[in-house]
């Protein structure tokens, strides 16, 4: 597993029909596989299941996403798209 791989983390992704669409980490399967999140159509009820070699890491992480995710706590969903777009980067790009 890529050692930066953190729960929201910022990715691309780089292969399959959401090739180019922005997403956050929500948590790590295993060695190869994470799922993820961008609060439009993937959503906390449904994260989408990556392959790592699909995807295009980025040195930025969502803190207060992040946060949440590893305590538990709620998050909004809007809440996701806006920490993609505070990264400066769109969801819909």
């Amino acid at each position: 597993m890529k050692e930066e791989v953190q729960v929201g983390q910022l990715v691309k992704s780089a292969a399959g029909r959401d090739k180019g669409k922005f997403y956050l980490i929500y948590d790590v399967l295993d060695k190869a596989f994470v799922r993820v999140i961008d609060g439009d159509k993937k959503k906390l009820t449904n994260p989408k299941k990556k392959n790592i070699k699909h995807l295009k890491f980025f040195p930025v992480q969502a803190d207060a996403v992040a946060g949440k995710l590893r305590k538990g706590e709620p998050i909004i969903i809007e809440e996701i798209s806006e920490a993609i777009h505070a990264l400066g980067l769109s969801h819909k790009d």
